[in-house]
């Protein structure tokens, strides 16, 4: 069963406020996880709560919503915004929201906005994994993802680099760069490194290119691949 849509609602009038959260309750898979009655007060709770959007009130004292959407973190909650006021449209989705509510709230465009919302999130990318973990003999490795210098694929196991040694995983290269997220590029078709771990990049025969690193190891990038890796360094 997939996890419930979690929901903050924001508006400064009790009674619209009121409407949404009985409206929401009827909705299946959805979890209203707070109400906020004005803008500095939903961005603390979105902070604390951590919801998956906010059903967020364009006009309200002080702070209003658009401001509210400006301030939430690039990896933050999702916005659909909830208006009486049709004018508000194009800067509601300058504001990248996911959808667009007109009060009073209709009960079918509030389904088909729970749906973009559930479309938005499972579209979202996920987290950049912090850590690596490797059973070894039986014993387990944890490897921190800052300590990573560099990556080699051998048919579906990849060589995670440290400093100091080396771990097998029974990975593609594909999916553990993914995991990594954004930090790590690749050199070869079977060879990724650390874009902190570099130190230098010396141009060699054919166009390829010998990357140091951080520890003295020195691993070859082939052609088609160091523009690239130039451009990720600058």
């Amino acid at each position: 069963m997939a996890e419930p849509l979690r929901l903050l609602v924001v508006d400064d009038e009790p009674p619209a406020r009121a409407r949404l959260v009985r409206l929401l309750a009827a909705e299946p898979g959805v979890q209203v996880v707070g109400e906020a009655e004005d803008g500095l007060q939903a961005l603390a709770l979105a902070a604390r709560l951590q919801p998956d959007a906010l059903l967020l009130d364009v006009q309200m004292p002080e702070v209003g919503g658009l401001d509210v959407a400006a301030s939430l973190p690039d990896d933050g909650p999702a916005v659909v915004f909830v208006t009486a006021f049709d004018d508000y449209a194009v800067p509601a989705f300058d504001a990248a929201a996911v959808d667009y509510l007109l009060k009073p709230v209709d009960p079918a465009r509030l389904a088909q906005a729970l749906q973009r919302l559930r479309r938005h999130r499972r579209a979202a990318p996920r987290p950049a994994a912090q850590r690596l973990v490797v059973v070894e003999r039986g014993q387990v490795q944890v490897i921190a993802r800052a300590d990573v210098l560099w990556l080699q694929a051998a048919d579906n196991y990849v060589d995670v680099h440290t400093a100091h040694r080396q771990h097998l995983l029974r990975r593609t290269l594909e999916g553990l760069l993914a995991d990594l997220g954004p930090g790590f590029v690749r050199i070869h078709r079977s060879r990724a490194v650390a874009l902190s771990a570099v130190v230098g990049v010396d141009a060699t025969a054919k166009g390829d290119a010998s990357v140091r690193l951080s520890n003295g190891a020195t691993i070859g990038c082939s052609r088609a691949y160091r523009a690239a890796l130039v451009d990720a360094l600058r």
